[in-house]
């Protein structure tokens, strides 16, 4: 097979898309648009170059994005002009192989089977695109009025990649109405017969801020879910009462402990802290420092919804169980889940606040202590 580069353009505004950065650098889980999009055609070994043509005034964007990207396929960025064709136009001048795949920067979810087939294509075939049959019944409307029904049966919807013969497509660019918005279209005002080859609905274009909804479903499978455990015990000494998730309960008994002893908001935090790989209370609050002296255990599961945020996580949902003979838990249940809601902006519907006995077994069943497991599970932005 020849060498073939990747064309990809993303020097566009998006406007369609709703105001902020440009929505080619917004983000699907946790990757912008456009890097789905490139890592989408690096999946392929027939692909040798990529060629992103980029707005300047998206430069450092671009640059900040890539640093994620190790594969030295990926070349130099070029800009992008006034139009889609002279975008396009700048990135043929910058492809060194013998065919070009021109892709929009806006599909991020080309799967690597019609990559296949396009680049199978230009096997037989001096030229090729991606295209759908229209399945929807047609009509022709002048101001909202049904003019005709037209036949569907020679009617298809144009994607992206569509690809050339670098030399040819070059020609046809070198000549053209740079107001045109299709490759094909140039092509065979070139006298360049194109093929279509059959492509897929999951290859969407996004445009609108509803197409985001559906790009999410069909990537879905690239977001990063973290699940975290924890675990904590504390023993019962003398004193009369015991702090459950930030819920003080009269008791015959006090947990004991270097902070206010809270083992079920102790065991939540543990459980993010778990999720974000970032250790334990322990670490962050060593019981050796007299400043964490019977702190309240709330100031250590702000500081993991904190790191929840720095690292671009948003938790999703949380279930405790504390494990004791006394104090009786459900009568608080439900204040316990509004206090951990309060603290953790966690929706009170997705947390779960549960109790169980040993039947009598071990320290839990003497009254000698209470434990609780909590799990946590957070999804990146």
């Amino acid at each position: 097979m020849n060498s073939i580069t990747a064309i990809i353009v993303a020097a566009g505004r998006g406007t369609r898309a709703g105001s902020g950065v440009p929505k080619q650098y917004r983000k699907i889980g946790q990757k912008p648009i456009l890097q789905h999009t490139i890592e989408s055609l690096l999946s392929h070994k027939a692909i040798s170059e990529i060629v992103c043509v980029i707005h300047e005034d998206d430069t450092k964007l671009y640059m900040n994005m890539v640093t994620k990207i190790n594969d030295n396929r990926l070349s130099e960025p070029v800009h992008g002009g006034a139009t889609r064709s002279e975008s396009v136009f700048e990135g043929i001048k910058a492809a060194s192989s013998d065919y070009v795949l021109i892709h929009d920067g806006a599909r991020p979810c080309l799967p690597i089977d019609a990559l296949d087939r396009i680049i199978t294509g230009l096997e037989d075939n001096d030229a090729c695109f991606l295209a759908l049959p229209v399945a929807d019944t047609l009509w022709s409307i002048t101001k909202d009025k049904i003019q005709k029904n037209i036949p569907r049966n020679m009617i298809w919807k144009a994607q992206t990649p569509q690809a050339f013969k670098l030399n040819q497509i070059y020609n046809a660019y070198k000549n053209a109405d740079m107001s045109a918005t299709d490759d094909v279209a140039i092509a065979q005002s070139a006298g360049i017969e194109v093929k279509p080859i059959l492509g897929t609905e999951r290859n969407i274009k996004i445009t609108t801020l509803e197409d985001f909804d559906l790009a999410k479903q069909i990537l879905g499978n690239t977001m990063d879910i973290r699940v975290g455990n924890g675990f904590d015990v504390h023993a019962l000494g003398a004193g009369s009462q015991v702090v459950l998730n930030g819920i003080e309960i009269a008791h015959t008994n006090a947990l004991m402990g270097h902070s206010d002893a809270d083992v079920a908001m102790h065991a939540i935090t543990d459980a993010i802290f778990g999720a974000l790989s970032e250790g334990d209370i322990g670490q962050w609050f060593p019981p050796s420092d007299q400043k964490w002296k019977n702190a309240s255990s709330d100031i250590f599961l702000r500081k993991a919804v904190l790191l929840c945020s720095e690292r671009e996580f948003y938790i999703n949902h949380i279930d405790c169980t504390i494990i004791c003979e006394t104090p009786k838990i459900g009568p608080y249940a439900k204040k316990m889940c509004e206090n951990i809601s309060r603290i953790t902006n966690v929706n009170v519907e997705n947390i779960s606040i549960k109790a169980t006995t040993t039947e009598k077994l071990g320290f839990t069943g003497r009254n000698e202590g209470i434990a609780a497991q909590a799990t946590a599970t957070l999804i990146r932005k």
